[in-house]
């Protein structure tokens, strides 16, 4: 009898259903960031800058094992937290950052689902037509797929995703495979290209891009989908979160290595017919529709799945400063702040499609970045309380995986406003 029926007759969570919240993660986080900015950042950066992928990932990774430790401990989500101990000066804070990161990255995802979607059906001469059309029809079909399907639809169409993805960028990456010299050094000694004074700022971008950025504080809600709300939760978390950013980093790294490979100097709304028909001179016409089918299911699973996680925030802001219900933990996804936030979400950032493909990736990258010092400083503090946490609250490894994350930041913030 394998371990999977034997924990299922006994009434224990299977393997996958374990690891699923991480595969959330890492179908969210991969999208948008790590298909478009890691291949802009490969470009023009090279393999030298692949250091970066896997700083990204480790950071984001103590960052939800934090946030999760908390929530698990105390029964409260972050917000709630925040909420608690700042009042109402926290929402003044947080929701005009929410407000930015949601109009950028919606159009990042629009856009990036938009040029996927031309390179599969090049239906339009001008690419950047095509990008707005096809970025608005996957925005409309993201927003309904939401309103009808729920979180049982999400989390099953997110784990095709992943599976389809995942497959087809690590071939393309192996078709293009640059040597294992090259690779290695990329990981192990950590550099940063001039590219003619843009190395910094790509840097910043993607490490912002990989594995998600504010959509870490979502992974809170998708735990209590689970039905996870104890101490006992806490190790089965840390293996989906292992899972998930595990995952995310290897295709960081495939993306980085693929970009690495081609010229895409200049290059925008274009940047997926120059992959495909790259990929096309090793594998044939058959190849280049695989890998526009797996990059489309990377990018349309990250649009679906910033959609479906971020109106939970705005819900729980309001629920906690508007209706003031302290008692409700759960966010009621029919109500009208969850899904006029979406609704707002879906139409608002398309605005964004009339810019630069490549411009609003940066922006996309380097606006999510900002939040991940931010991140750190709140559980260095919430997470140090021993009235609440007791033995969960930060270790001695905590202490330093979360101050290396705001030294780096501060690090990478200074050498980019000093030069």
């Amino acid at each position: 009898m394998s371990k999977i029926t034997t924990a299922i007759k006994n009434n224990q969570p299977s393997l996958f259903a374990i690891i699923l919240p991480g595969i959330l993660i890492a179908a969210t986080g991969v999208g948008a960031g790590d298909l478009a900015t890691a291949s802009f950042a490969g470009s023009q950066l090279g393999l030298a800058i692949l250091w970066a992928v896997i700083i990204g990932s480790v950071f984001k990774l103590v960052l939800t094992e934090g946030l999760a430790r908390w929530q698990l401990v105390t029964g409260q989500s972050l917000l709630e937290g925040l909420a608690q101990k700042l009042g109402p000066i926290f929402a003044w804070l947080f929701l005009p950052y929410l407000l930015l990161w949601s109009f950028f990255v919606g159009s990042a995802l629009m856009s990036a689902c938009g040029v996927t979607l031309h390179a599969l059906f090049p239906l339009f001469e001008d690419a950047n037509q095509a990008k707005v059309v096809f970025g608005i029809g996957s925005s409309l079909l993201g927003l309904g797929l939401v309103l009808l399907g729920g979180f049982r639809l999400f989390e099953k169409l997110m784990a095709f995703s992943v599976a389809v993805m995942f497959a087809i960028v690590l071939m393309t990456a192996g078709l293009l495979w640059p040597g294992f010299d090259g690779v290695i050094q990329g990981l192990v000694m950590p550099s940063i290209p001039d590219a003619d004074g843009k190395g910094i700022a790509w840097t910043i971008a993607l490490i912002g891009g990989v594995g998600g950025t504010l959509t870490i504080l979502c992974y809170g809600y998708w735990i209590r989908e689970k039905n996870r709300d104890s101490v006992e939760h806490i190790r089965i978390c840390r293996i989906d979160l292992a899972t998930g950013y595990f995952l995310t980093a290897v295709f960081g790294l495939a993306m980085v290595i693929i970009g690495s490979q081609l010229d895409l100097s200049g290059k925008g709304a274009g940047l997926m017919v120059i992959l495909a028909n790259t990929l096309e001179q090793s594998l044939g016409e058959t190849g280049r529709w695989l890998f526009l089918i797996g990059a489309f299911g990377a990018v349309f699973s990250s649009l679906f799945g910033v959609w479906q996680a971020v109106p939970y925030l705005f819900a729980d802001i309001y629920r906690l400063f508007i209706t003031r219900q302290i008692d409700v933990t759960t966010v009621d996804t029919q109500g009208w702040p969850y899904r006029g936030y979406l609704v707002a979400l879906a139409i608002i950032p398309m605005l964004g499609l009339l810019m630069d493909f490549k411009q609003i990736q940066q922006f996309y990258g380097i606006i999510g970045a900002a939040f991940l010092p931010l991140l750190a400083i709140t559980l260095l503090i919430m997470n140090s309380s021993q009235a609440q946490l007791g033995k969960y609250s930060n270790s001695w490894l905590s202490y330093i995986s979360l101050s290396a994350t705001i030294v780096f930041f501060a690090g990478m913030a200074w050498m980019k406003w000093s030069v």
